[in-house]
């Protein structure tokens, strides 16, 4: 009794295999479509070409060697990463909008875990055939059609996880050269190891682990309820219906009509396990909302599937809320968004994105900052002359060598001293240091409180950008 109870109160449980059955609706066809989508993106855009002139022509790169990472037509940075910060914190709020709203729609749908695992089942499906058949084929001694099935899953498991872990290796080289360099053993060593490493994870993770990724490595299962309220839109089982009185009941004689069933207070639900067997991470959902169900939708497939053979009504399981399934008539389930969290994720959302594009469609080709040299703030010529010192920084965002010309405005021409640089060349992604210092009168000193200092590319004077800079003398008020 002990151990039983252990058992169940256990972290983790051994796993036993899941044989999930195909099924035909309108949530099957969107998961497909997003994942059709989802495959073409990743597997392709390393070779979607783009011309550059400093760079390999590759749309997508991320340039570790340079440290700069190229997206189409945008050169990012490190001294960008505000932008990393503000994606982060646009999808965070993304993934709370969109659960506080349908649940765990993003796992359901878009995981790269879901994705991976859904085709991963869909090649044991095209080799070892529908459930039953693999469920046989699970069970039989091995012999010759079993090695061949199996070993054939297993071999297309592993040839699409390594072309899972080259594609990711090749958004950090040109692709073309890293597909010939890997096969001919002339690719960087990091390349033969990442791929091994992604190769090994990927086969474990969608072929062999599979929904116990979700339940016991993701956290996301686990505080999920935290971000549910009773207006949340997740796949639910209408128990007053699938149960009615006496429970749910086969459709056997006597019990195929609606009017048959009702009379013998019998529910709607046939029992026919249908839902389970679909479900992959394989609980029923007909015992209640569950942190392993990735709302997923395909149990709201499979049952509709029955309920039309019946001719009776769909939406036995369905999306809908804890509110709307308790109150004494349901409504029609709808996305409820007036809610204060939810519309403050909204605001959040929209207000981060409109900030991150305009920070993006707003940046200049270099970045500048003037500090002024506060050790000593200022010093006393032998003449009275006033010098202040300041350090100028550039740091070059274009693509290509620049050079860029210092000037002031609000003081004699002259003050300014750079010393041995009249101007500055900076290689793209790199920041170059100038020392400067101004000197003064001391009756225009005493008169002078800010002054501009004015940074130039070269070539480019409508990119010329200002910088209002502080002069301390003597007797000036803090």
């Amino acid at each position: 009794m002990q151990k039983g109870l252990e058992d169940q109160l256990g972290l983790y449980q051994k796993r036993i295999p899941i044989f999930t059955r195909s099924v035909k609706g309108r949530f099957r066809r969107f998961k497909t479509s997003v994942l059709v989508l989802a495959y073409t993106v990743f597997f392709l855009l390393p070779w979607l070409p783009w011309s550059r002139l400093d760079a390999p022509s590759q749309a997508l790169l991320f340039d570790l060697p340079g440290r700069r990472f190229l997206i189409f037509g945008l050169t990012v940075y490190p001294q960008d990463v505000v932008w990393l910060a503000l994606l982060l914190f646009i999808a965070a709020i993304l993934l709370f909008f969109v659960t506080g709203l349908v649940g765990r729609a993003f796992c359901g749908y878009f995981c790269f875990q879901t994705l991976w695992t859904d085709f991963y089942i869909w090649l044991e499906y095209k080799i070892q055939g529908e459930r039953p058949a693999r469920v046989r084929l699970y069970r039989q001694p091995w012999d010759r059609e079993k090695i061949i099935k199996v070993g054939g899953t297993h071999g297309l498991w592993l040839l699409a996880s390594f072309w899972t872990g080259l594609t990711f290796v090749a958004y950090f080289t040109y692709a073309p050269r890293l597909v010939v360099d890997f096969f001919t053993g002339q690719a960087a060593a990091a390349a033969y190891i990442t791929t091994g490493i992604l190769t090994l994870s990927t086969y474990l993770a969608a072929g062999l682990m599979r929904e116990q990724i979700c339940t016991y490595v993701c956290p996301y299962g686990r505080f999920q309820s935290v971000m549910y309220e009773p207006e949340t839109l997740a796949v639910h089982y209408d128990a007053r219906r699938g149960e009615g009185v006496h429970g749910r009941a086969s459709a056997r004689a006597g019990q195929r009509t609606l009017t048959e069933r009702h009379e013998k207070g019998v529910g709607d639900c046939v029992d026919c396990g249908l839902c389970v067997q679909v479900c992959p991470v394989g609980i029923d959902i007909r015992e209640g909302l569950q942190y392993k169900c990735i709302s997923c939708g395909l149990c709201i497939d499979a049952c509709n599937t029955i309920m039309d053979s019946f001719e009776f009504p769909r939406g036995l399981i369905r999306y809908d809320s804890e509110e709307n399934l308790a109150s004494a008539t349901p409504a029609a389930p709808k996305v409820q968004w007036k809610r204060l969290k939810t519309i403050g994720y909204g605001v959040a959302l929209l207000l981060m994105s409109a900030y991150l594009v305009y920070s993006v469609s707003t940046r200049g080709s270099f970045d500048r900052a003037v500090n002024q040299i506060r050790q000593p703030l200022y010093v006393v010529l032998s003449n009275g002359d006033i010098r202040n010192r300041y350090q100028i920084r550039v740091t070059n965002k274009s693509a290509q060598d620049q050079a860029y010309a210092f000037s002031a405005r609000g003081i004699p021409e002259g003050a300014l001293d750079l010393g041995n640089f009249s101007q500055i060349t900076i290689k793209p992604g790199h920041s170059g240091l100038v020392q400067a210092s101004v000197r003064l009168a001391p009756d225009l000193a005493a008169k002078t409180r800010h002054f501009e200092l004015l940074i130039t590319p070269v070539g480019k004077a409508a990119e010329a950008r200002s910088e209002t800079v502080r002069f301390d003398h003597p007797g000036q008020r803090p």
